[in-house]
């Protein structure tokens, strides 16, 4: 026997096997059992969210000879003809082929020969949508008077496109999306059955991927056991073969551009590019991930709204309580509309690295947003006595101190005392010039853009290395154990003794009025090889 697909080898054949539509199910079994059985229905959800498949188990178990609870029995003579197709008394049509007014007729000429050994005649039409307005006139009348033993199901993506006369004459079920906890029951229950070796975590990114639909879920998981016949499917393969990437990237080039570094929010796309994945899925994927960060920004409790794995919520929290609301907007803004137009664009690349420019330069924009956000460094720097070409350019973008952000000093911590190194001076600090690009590549590479945009500079009061972003945004990105740790261990590498320093802002260091000398990594006098950050 050839083989068969998972979603149709694992189609439900009773109500209890329906995932995700309990009142829908209930409401049905309800009536079968009470004997309450209408004429017409309209099935309306999304794409495999199980409207057919609920039709036909509705077909069979108003025809079964001996239901149980509701369910057919899917033994006597009517159920196993109904699952071979062979029956005669359920007849499927697909409406987007057969929208006409004489495939109506024919509907109608053949309601009147009564059903071969079963209590029903019942008529399955999907994508009921596509039927055109003339041909739902043509039915209108059998519809709303059919004979006692005639029972219509429509089902539709689109109800919104069905005739308001169909409507009122149907009652009307709507199928919501399945939760992604269902799904990756069901998921768990056809591997084990079928014997394919999952990792929890790919069948729970494989659930999120289906976007509420069972049917997704099951095809995108026997791609993915198809892909890698007889090996484990990891969370990494898993990525592989949908074309999708992990979600740590998008953490990493949401990073990038609030730092406004063109050079390493390019290079993520290159990344994703290289590694063959779809930069649409990319986008949209982006698109998710940034607005999971405002509604973590916005929402009280955050597992209610965002479907996130641990690993990541920690990055998701930060992110949210550290980049404006406004900021978070203005991105998803932008990329939305990338979205839209990538899917007619010939050269998606250089659409997608046109939107990057955008965001991190939006002097080359002249929409509201943006001048408004050029305003706002005007304003600014007025108010604090600095404005002058060199200092507009330095500030211009998106940022929008936090309340309390100027109180806000990172400190080395003690690790480096723990092992007795000896405090760094002044004197060894003097070619900090020549180790800023060895400490900026020792970091994590979710702060690297953050990292390269800054300036250090060492105070001559007590010796400490003062290191400038650009915005309090940025610095909030970088107010993490995990950055404060990687930098104290980059610097003892570089310096070999330990080092105290400050992580500030211009906003801040505007505040205080404290300025000293930056040492830029731009314009040094060692050779820097850009292909290495």
């Amino acid at each position: 026997m050839s083989y068969v697909a998972l979603y149709r080898k694992w189609r439900p054949t009773t109500f209890d096997e329906i995932k995700g539509q309990d009142a829908v199910v209930t409401t049905l079994r309800n009536q079968i059992e009470a004997n309450r059985i209408g004429h017409a229905y309209l099935f309306c959800g999304t794409r495999g969210t199980g409207k057919t498949s609920a039709a036909k188990v509705f077909a069979k178990a108003v025809n079964c000879e001996h239901p149980v609870n509701g369910n057919p029995c899917g033994e006597c003579e009517s159920c196993r003809s109904i699952n071979d197709g062979t029956s005669l008394n359920v007849l499927e049509m697909d409406a987007a082929s057969n929208n006409g007014i004489d495939d109506m007729r024919q509907i109608r000429e053949s309601v009147v020969y009564s059903p071969t050994n079963a209590r029903y005649k019942v008529y399955i039409i999907d994508e009921a949508h596509q039927i055109t307005k003339d041909a739902f006139n043509a039915l209108l009348k059998t519809i709303e008077e059919p004979p006692s033993y005639v029972i219509f199901i429509f089902a539709t993506t689109e109800p919104h496109r069905i005739p308001i006369t169909i409507l009122s004459r149907c009652q009307r079920y709507d199928f919501k999306r399945i939760a992604v906890d269902t799904l990756e029951g069901r998921l768990k229950e056809v591997a084990e059955n079928e014997g394919i070796e999952i990792e929890d975590k790919a069948i729970r990114y494989i659930a999120s991927k289906a976007e509420g639909g069972m049917r997704d879920a099951l095809s995108l998981m026997d791609q993915c056991s198809s892909f890698f016949l007889g090996k484990p499917i990891t969370y990494e393969r898993a990525l592989d073969v949908l074309g999708a990437v992990d979600t740590s990237v998008f953490s990493r080039f949401l990073r990038a551009l609030c730092a406004r570094s063109v050079t390493d929010s390019i290079a993520v796309i290159d990344e994703v590019l290289i590694q063959g994945r779809d930069i649409d899925q990319f986008v949209n994927d982006f698109v998710w991930h940034m607005r999971n960060v405002l509604l973590a920004n916005t929402a009280e409790d955050i597992s209610e709204v965002v479907d996130i794995t641990g690993d990541n919520l920690k990055l998701l929290r930060q992110e949210a309580q550290s980049i404006p609301e406004a900021q978070l907007i203005r991105y998803i803004r932008l990329f939305s509309e990338l979205s839209n137009n990538l899917r007619y664009a010939t050269q998606k690349r250089i659409l997608t690295e046109i939107t990057v420019i955008k965001i991190c330069k939006p002097q080359t924009e002249t929409n509201l947003d943006s001048v408004n956000d050029r305003l706002k460094v005007i304003e600014d720097l007025i108010e604090s006595g600095n404005l002058s070409k060199e200092s507009y350019e330095k500030g211009i973008g998106e940022s929008q101190p936090k309340p309390g952000s100027s109180d806000r000093k990172i400190r080395s911590e003690a690790e480096a005392a723990a092992r007795n190194l000896p405090k760094a001076t002044i004197d060894d600090l003097k070619n900090i010039n020549a180790i800023w690009p060895k400490v900026i590549r020792s970091v994590p590479t979710n702060y690297t853009a953050c990292l390269r945009m800054a300036a250090p500079s060492v105070r001559p009061v007590d010796g400490k290395i003062v290191i400038v972003f650009e915005d309090d945004t940025v610095l909030g990105l970088c107010d993490t154990t995990e950055f404060r740790e990687s930098l104290d261990k980059a610097f003892e590498e570089a310096v070999g003794k330990k080092v105290e320093y400050e992580l500030s802002s211009d906003t801040q260091v505007k505040e205080k009025g404290e300025f000293y000398p930056p040492t830029s990594m731009f314009g040094m006098d060692v050779d820097v090889d850009d292909s290495e950050f």
